[in-house]
């Protein structure tokens, strides 16, 4: 029995110190609590500080966020566009075998110069018909203008006059409509009725403009009303501008637009909206305002181009601050402010803010984050402190 109780002790003993051992190695280690911790909070909370002298040497200054009546705009994006009068899809009324084009892509032409030719047999029985029916309608006349005599005279018949007038009537429209569909087609009456019949179909210009993409060559089939080519005048180009909901009873005809070319090295040119839709367009909340770009022929500019508006609506109070005052930094806008001083010392921390209209050196801005009102903000050397925060923060 004591040897039993002796084992018990032993036991006893070796498995308190491996409960020990267990305990001693789940506490932290003292060099890993993170000390750091307190630093980091402290550099957070105090922004970035500056002395007096650091000041007056790169000029920094200072004023408070104002009330200034600036010019306000709205934001607005579109693409340019060519009115449908200066557009045109060259189409046929009648088929036939492309002889000869005229023209290339890019060429600019005037209204009414040939562009192709179309070779189309049918339009020798066309040539005939008309000619046929001037032979009848001469035919018609001299017999109405007998019985037209007769009649007055009193020597004819009633019915006869009538049934003469009445096939006078007829031929002359049947050669109206024979001379119009010649005409049509490019070719002048004049020379069917002297026997000299063509077969090949003109192709004019609708417009001056200059030639799009060319959808026919030689020997091809050119079906009716098939465009063979399109023509664009840009020089009556304007912008189609898109209106959201919130911004819609800002936008009226009249006010002066200001537009930036994204594809030319942010161009900036002007104009003024002329019109403005009243409904919505498709399934969204916006609106088409349509705008004149002034000397839009100048400008080398080209259907379908995007750009950037700002649409000036007037003036109007806002909150502003001097333009200098707002940096930007990680795609985001801020200003600085005066947190604190001490002797010497100066503490600045940054405001997140959503800049607007800018005009006579000013800037709108909108406060993400509530401050007091009569709070000291940088006017001068804002980019100066945002360089030095930075700064800090790489040696951090």
């Amino acid at each position: 029995m004591k040897l039993i109780n002796k084992y018990k002790i032993i036991i006893y003993l070796g498995l308190t110190v491996v409960t020990g051992l267990l305990s001693c190695s789940q506490q932290p280690k003292k060099e890993e609590q993170p000390e750091s911790t307190e630093k980091v909070r402290s550099k957070t909370e105090t922004g970035i500080t500056l002395t007096k002298n650091q000041l007056n040497a790169v000029g920094i200054r200072f004023g408070t966020i104002e009330q200034k009546n600036l010019k306000s705009v709205v934001k607005a994006s579109g693409q340019l566009e060519v009115p449908p009068q200066n557009r045109a899809e060259v189409t046929l009324l009648m088929g036939g075998v492309v002889n000869q084009v005229f023209v290339l892509e890019g060429q600019h032409v005037n209204k009414g110069q040939k562009l192709a030719s179309i070779e189309n047999n049918q339009l020798i029985q066309l040539q005939q018909d008309y000619m046929s029916a001037e032979a009848g309608l001469a035919y018609a006349t001299k017999e109405y203008e007998r019985q037209k005599e007769l009649n007055a005279a009193n020597a004819g018949v009633g019915k006869v006059f009538q049934q003469s007038e009445s096939a006078y009537r007829s031929e002359q429209a049947k050669v109206a409509a024979l001379a119009r569909q010649l005409q049509q087609v490019g070719i002048n009456p004049a020379n069917a009725t002297k026997g000299r019949f063509i077969t090949q179909i003109p192709v004019f210009a609708p417009i001056s403009g200059i030639i799009g993409k060319i959808d026919i060559q030689t020997g091809s089939y050119a079906e009716p009303a098939r465009s063979l080519m399109n023509i664009v005048d840009n020089s009556k180009v304007h912008c189609d501008l898109v209106v959201y909901e919130k911004d819609l009873f800002k936008v009226k005809p009249g006010q002066l637009v200001n537009f930036i070319l994204t594809n030319q090295n942010n161009r900036e040119i002007t104009g003024k909206i002329y019109g403005v839709n009243q409904s919505f367009e498709n399934d969204s909340k916006a609106i088409i305002a349509h705008a004149v770009i002034e000397q839009s022929a100048k400008n080398n500019l080209i259907q379908g181009m995007y750009v950037s508006a700002l649409i000036n609506i007037g003036k109007q109070d806002v909150a502003a601050v001097p333009t200098d005052a707002v940096v930007k930094s990680g795609g985001k806008e801020y200003i600085y402010y005066l947190k604190k001083t001490q002797g010497e010392t100066f503490a600045f921390d940054q405001a997140e803010v959503v800049s607007g209209a800018a005009d006579l050196g000013y800037t709108e801005v909108k406060l993400v984050t509530s401050l007091p009102k009569d709070i000291k903000i940088v006017t001068k050397g804002a980019y100066y402190i945002l360089s030095s925060q930075n700064a800090t923060g790489d040696e951090d």
